[in-house]
């Protein structure tokens, strides 16, 4: 006699369980559970190839000095091509993250991958803090 009680009161075979007393999974699921999966991963693959490929420009915040109320100085580097001109827009926020600030800054055509920009944003009220929203390649 199995020890499953529906089995046993319906006549039905017992399921196979694995070691941690689940069903297992029959050889079809198993397939396509793991293409599933490959292609989830082969998605993600192409998105962000493709990104990167549109936008070949990318940014990271070095840091800011609060140089006055009325202006932020705004540290990062650019990573992009060789030849490549960028336009980034820097902004400055105050306690409540409302912007106080903005200026776009052109960067580049470089002969290196990676450029230091600094940049003095101009304040509406005093700011706390001085972050690159975003770069895209200029046209």
């Amino acid at each position: 006699m199995s020890s499953d009680p529906l089995a046993n009161r319906y006549g039905r075979p017992a399921r196979e369980t694995g070691p941690s007393g689940r069903p297992r999974l029959s050889v079809g699921a198993r397939i396509a559970v793991a293409a599933a999966l490959s292609a989830g991963v082969a998605g993600a693959a192409w998105f962000a190839w493709s990104d990167a490929q549109r936008n070949p420009v990318s940014f990271r915040d070095i840091g800011f000095a609060i140089e006055s109320p009325e202006q932020v100085s705004v540290t990062f580097d650019v990573m992009m091509p060789p030849g490549t001109t960028a336009v980034c827009t820097v902004t400055a926020l105050n306690p409540s993250y409302a912007e106080v600030g903005s200026l776009d800054v052109e960067v580049g055509p470089g002969e290196r991958d990676t450029i230091r920009v600094t940049a003095d944003v101009r304040t509406t009220q005093e700011a706390t803090t001085g972050i690159v929203d975003h770069c895209t390649v200029s046209p």
